[in-house]
C-alpha cells in the first residue's frame, strides 16, 4: 500500500517517508478503515513493522500527523448559515470511519468554523507570523532545555507516561478540571495524557513554569471530536 509501504523487496510507504516530517491526509474518513488503522502503531512508537510471509521489516515512522476531515457528509453540521441534511445515524457512520483509538493518538481536536465576509474585508491587524514564530521558537528552546538530560526526548510531544507524571505536575485545581473532563466527556488514559502534554506546550508558549487551570481548560477544548455531536443537530 502507498501509505504504509511493502512489495519486494521491501520499500517504505508514505508514513515513512514522512519520518522526521509532516504527514497530512485530507478528507480523512474517506480512507479505507484498515488503512486509518495502520497509523495507530507509528504513532504510538514512532515506527512501522511490515509483516509478509517472507519478510519483516521495521521502518521508522515518527512524524507529525494533520489531518482534516468534514463534521459530516454534507459538510455543513455546525455552520450557522446552511442546514446540515444529514440524519444522525448517517452522521455516526462517517465518524465511525475514523476509530476512537486512532481519534486517541491525535493530541489536538479543532473545528474550523467558515470565515465571513466581514472578517475577510476587515482590516484589523492580527498578530504577525514573525511574533508567533519568535513565540513558538522560545517555546522550543524551554523543551530543549527541559529535557536535555533525556535521550530520545526532544520536544514534548515525545514525552512517555513517566515523563508525563514528572513534568506535567498539576495542583488540586487543574485535576478537578481534568476529573470533570474525563467524567463527563468519558475520556481515555491516553486522552488524559495527550491534554497534560498540550496544556505543558501551552504553559511553555506563555513561558509559564506551572501547568494552571486556563492551560488545562484550553487543552480540553481541543478535544472536540471527544464530545457528543448530536447536540449540533
Amino acid at each position: 500500500m502507498a501509505l504504509v509501504g511493502g512489495g519486494s523487496p521491501p520499500k517504505p510507504g508514505e508514513i515513512s517517508l514522512a519520518h522526521l516530517g509532516v504527514l497530512f491526509l485530507d478528507e480523512l474518513p474517506e480512507f479505507s478503515r484498515h488503512v486509518l488503522e495502520t497509523l495507530r502503531e507509528p504513532l504510538e512508537s514512532g515506527v512501522i513493522n511490515i509483516s509478509r510471509a517472507a519478510y519483516q521489516e521495521r521502518f521508522p515512522a515518527k512524524f507529525q500527523f494533520i489531518a482534516a476531515m468534514n463534521p459530516c457528509p454534507c459538510g455543513y453540521l455546525t455552520d450557522p448559515n446552511h442546514e446540515c441534511t444529514c440524519s444522525v445515524l448517517l452522521v455516526q457512520r462517517y465518524r465511525a470511519r475514523v476509530s476512537g483509538p486512532l481519534l486517541d493518538r491525535i493530541d489536538i481536536h479543532i473545528e474550523v468554523p467558515p470565515v465571513s465576509y466581514e472578517k475577510l474585508t476587515s482590516n484589523t491587524k492580527e498578530e504577525t507570523s514573525t511574533t508567533i514564530r519568535d513565540r513558538v521558537k522560545n517555546a522550543h528552546k524551554i523543551q530543549i532545555e527541559r529535557f536535555k538530560s533525556y535521550k530520545k526526548i526532544f520536544c514534548n510531544a515525545h514525552m512517555l507516561s513517566r515523563e508525563i507524571r514528572k513534568c506535567c505536575v498539576i495542583d488540586q485545581e487543574c485535576q478537578e478540571l481534568m476529573k470533570m473532563a474525563i467524567t463527563r466527556l468519558g475520556l481515555s488514559a491516553r486522552a488524559y495524557d495527550r491534554i497534560l502534554k498540550v496544556s505543558r506546550t501551552i504553559a511553555d508558549l506563555e513561558t509559564s513554569e506551572q501547568i494552571n487551570p486556563q492551560h488545562i481548560s484550553e487543552a480540553i477544548q481541543y478535544r472536540s471530536l471527544d464530545r457528543d455531536f448530536t447536540s449540533s443537530i
